[in-house]
């Protein structure tokens, strides 16, 4: 349990409980002194529920960041629209304008939907921690969202974006260790950037990967990704000079630190386009496309979830739904009286 963060004995008493449940303009000398008290109520809010994140949920960094983020456009509007709510007085009326407004702005069902999640487990968290009576999340239903199913590359674009790749030069040898490590074993993104050199065990042909809420699991590696690894490993990497503190990571940039998230989204686009390929291709198409070539071949759905380190097997489903369009093509396209 997180420590409660008491307010200071001096600061002003401001009666939030007999306030009715609706924001409302105050008058200009009131206003500041309350707005400053509103502010420091979700600072420390926050403050907690992102502890609670980080220590209790075993959530990355990243998960986190996104979390924090979602509650901050929530404050974000209710201070563009003067409304000085605090957690407390934050209504369901209040939350629906707020996931219209959301919609002005531009964004779809998809992104509302995850923005009113990460408000729900604030909400979740200061209702468990008894900062809060009531949850003004519990009646609110998410926009409704169709099931889009994932981009995926075909193997033949799979081997354009390898044969894309210039091995002649040592930036090249590495993004091809990176492709096929991405398409052997389905990182996410996260993972590969995470990849340790003593998570590597090339004579069982498995690497350990830390995966969301610090999971662990071990992921199969094929013949050619452990090939062109150990290109990389052994003609390139190991000449760089590395910085302190990433002597253990794999994939590394010319002045010897972790690639970034957005450099390998970087290359992956630059490689697409020069390989003429049309789709939007990130990290994230290697990890369906992994998924959806092991389905099609035949593997067990229970096998790839725990590739894929997938906590419910319902995540891993939308992946059969891929492999019944790729039966219904090939029924189109070789059966007689299709």
């Amino acid at each position: 349990m997180l420590l409660r963060i008491l307010p200071d004995p001096n600061t002003p008493k401001v009666s939030l409980k007999k306030a009715p449940h609706s924001a409302r303009l105050l008058d200009s000398s009131s206003h500041l002194s309350l707005l400053t008290f509103i502010l420091l109520n979700w600072s420390v809010s926050l403050k907690q529920f992102e502890g609670y994140l980080q220590l209790e949920k075993s959530l990355s960094g990243n998960s986190v960041e996104a979390y924090v983020r979602d509650v901050g456009k929530l404050r974000q509007y209710l201070e563009i629209s003067k409304l000085p709510a605090n957690p407390e007085q934050v209504t369901t009326r209040i939350l629906r304008d707020f996931l219209a407004w959301l919609g002005e702005l531009g964004l779809g069902a998809t992104s509302q939907a995850r923005t009113l999640s990460g408000i729900k487990a604030f909400y979740s968290f200061l209702i468990m921690e008894d900062l809060l009576l009531l949850d003004p999340t519990d009646t609110l239903e998410a926009p409704k969202i169709g099931r889009k199913l994932p981009d995926t590359l075909a193997y033949e674009e799979i081997t354009q974006l390898l044969d894309a790749v210039d091995v002649s030069t040592n930036e090249g040898t590495r993004n091809r260790a990176i492709l096929e490590v991405l398409y052997s074993s389905g990182l996410r993104v996260t993972e590969l950037t995470e990849l340790r050199l003593s998570n590597l065990y090339a004579d069982q042909g498995f690497v350990r990967v830390t995966g969301k809420g610090n999971k662990e699991r071990l992921v199969p590696i094929g013949r050619d990704a452990l090939k062109h690894l150990n290109i990389y490993l052994t003609g390139v990497r190991c000449h760089l000079d590395i910085e302190r503190g990433h002597e253990d990571i794999v994939f590394l940039n010319r002045r010897g630190t972790k690639l970034s998230r957005v450099m390998i989204f970087n290359i992956i686009k630059a490689l697409a386009d020069k390989a003429g390929i049309r789709k939007t291709v990130s990290p994230h198409t290697f990890r369906h496309s992994f998924a959806t070539h092991l389905i099609e071949g035949g593997a067990d759905l229970r096998a790839v979830q725990e590739m894929l380190g997938h906590e419910s097997i319902t995540t891993t489903e939308i992946y059969t739904h891929l492999d019944r369009d790729y039966l219904k093509q090939v029924i189109t396209e070789f059966h007689p009286r299709s």
